[in-house]
């Protein structure tokens, strides 16, 4: 268990003479490799989320929000900098995220925020059991991490020391009270920004505390039709451990929303729910992150915010990863810094327009780790609109898909002649946002030339715990 929290000193701005903060704290809250579609209200009928589907008819509901770089420390990097892999240099897993951008957490400070992080970081690059630093913590201040961990029932974690500490069994129920803990002693101290980053349902599944594990039975789980039949077997028993994970992490989304009602600022406080990238979970045939397709790159999103949402909406413009920095910002009224190359949909969300062209991109900028070459891995750039996904690779077009006629991608349009029209505006579309954000996709040998990576023959960077 994590000691008692310091006492906090108050924020330099934004401070009234009443004991509310004048803007909206901000907890927010993701998991690792949680798809979509595996939430209650998102029609799966055989994940149980009672608090995510309660939160979900009172919050704005992202139906296309895209992790555009779908593995873990491209999409965090994307989170803290909201800037692209090609810009920010974090296109694999295990290297270190610089400091050449203004971070979401420094942002947040230079407007009088608290800042504070908990869980999984898994951007420094320097072994996942390693210490971090303060000066390559990108601005928190409050930290109770590690770099990288799945033994979810033997975690540990550093806090401003260079001294190991355990978390206490089941380690997001115990990442997720020492979140409460925080939150009671800031409650009144201004206004905040709490980043909570739960390891699971990222394998290994099997793993959830016992009470969680016994709501599923592998027969009585329903596959989505793109299984292949000969991995029913393999995709039933991993979904049972898959939702088990879930149904914790939905328990523990329930206590921070209690700790929010309980101290008094619940109504004032942006609460955001999403993940970082889905998992195939042997949807066509394959596993865990990395592809295009939409269990891979689509993960739920919720936001929170009843002083100014008070009703829950949908919002179905695409959302990529690198639009979250900019919307919070701009929904908590402090300044999104130059350095930032995604969108602000803080207009959009009170009704304005989308600042997009209806698309969000989605690329893998050098095959690694689980999806090697070997293993059918490719370098690609692609767009998800609210219908279509359209995918090139560096040798030409290669999916194509209408997921309102086809919602489980089954049926590749790229060479439909029926579909060459589509498929030509899609691909000038793709062009138009390549140029927009400047990437000129090259292979992955040119980008991990560039930042002077040292990969393994699989393209992966080897790291140690």
């Amino acid at each position: 268990m994590a000691g008692a929290l310091a006492p906090l000193a108050r924020p330099r701005r934004m401070w009234g003479g009443d004991s509310r903060p004048k803007h909206p704290s901000v907890v927010f809250a993701f998991a690792d490799q949680w798809r979509a579609q595996a939430v209650g209200y998102a029609g799966d009928a055989s994940a149980r989320t009672p608090v995510l589907d309660a939160m979900a008819r009172s919050s704005l509901r992202f139906t296309t929000a895209v992790s555009t770089c779908p593995v873990c420390s491209p999409y965090r990097a994307s989170l803290l900098t909201g800037r692209y892999p090609h810009t920010h240099g974090v296109f694999l897993n295990d290297v270190c995220l610089n400091n050449d951008a203004v971070s979401i957490a420094q942002a947040y400070r230079s407007a009088g925020y608290h800042t504070a992080y908990i869980g999984k970081w898994h951007i420094d690059g320097h072994g996942r059991s390693a210490f971090i630093p303060r000066e390559r913590r990108q601005g928190f201040e409050f930290w109770r991490a590690m770099e990288c961990t799945h033994d979810y029932n033997n975690s540990f974690y550093f806090g401003d020391e260079n001294v190991k500490l355990k978390w206490d069994g089941y380690d997001a129920i115990a990442q997720t009270a020492e979140a409460c803990r925080y939150i009671r002693q800031q409650a009144r101290q201004g206004p905040f920004l709490l980043m909570l980053s739960w390891g699971p349902p990222h394998n290994p599944y099997h793993t959830a505390p016992a009470k969680y594990a016994a709501m599923y039975r592998p027969d009585d789980l329903v596959l989505r039709p793109n299984v292949p039949q000969t991995m029913a077997a393999a995709a039933r028993r991993d979904l049972a451990g898959y939702y088990a994970h879930i149904s914790a992490l939905d328990w523990c989304m329930g206590e921070l929303l209690r700790c929010l009602d309980d101290t008094g600022i619940a109504d004032n406080t942006i609460v955001v729910f999403t993940s970082d990238h889905g998992d195939m979970l042997y949807s066509q045939g394959e596993q865990r992150k990395q592809r295009p397709y939409d269990e891979s790159i689509l993960v739920p999103m919720l936001l929170r915010w009843p002083a100014r949402f008070p009703r829950a909406q949908r919002i179905d413009a695409p959302f990529g990863a690198p639009d979250i920095m900019p919307t919070l910002l701009s929904l908590c009224g402090v300044p999104v810094p130059r350095t930032v190359e995604g969108l602000d949909f803080s207009g959009h969300l009170d009704g304005g327009p989308a600042p997009n062209d209806g698309a969000a991109l989605i690329a893998c900028y050098a095959p690694f780790g689980e999806w090697t070459r070997q293993r059918g891995g490719r370098e690609y750039r692609g767009l998800r609109t609210q219908r279509h996904t359209y995918v090139r690779t560096l040798e030409g077009p290669w999916m194509l898909f209408d997921n309102a006629e086809d919602p489980y991608q089954q049926r590749n349009l790229v060479d439909s002649a029926d579909h060459a029209a589509l498929r030509r505006d899609l691909d000038r579309q793709l062009d138009a946002t390549l140029r927009r954000l400047g990437d000129d996709f090259q292979p992955a040998a040119h980008y991990i030339q560039k930042w002077k990576y040292k990969t393994d023959a699989t393209g992966t960077v080897p790291y140690t715990n």
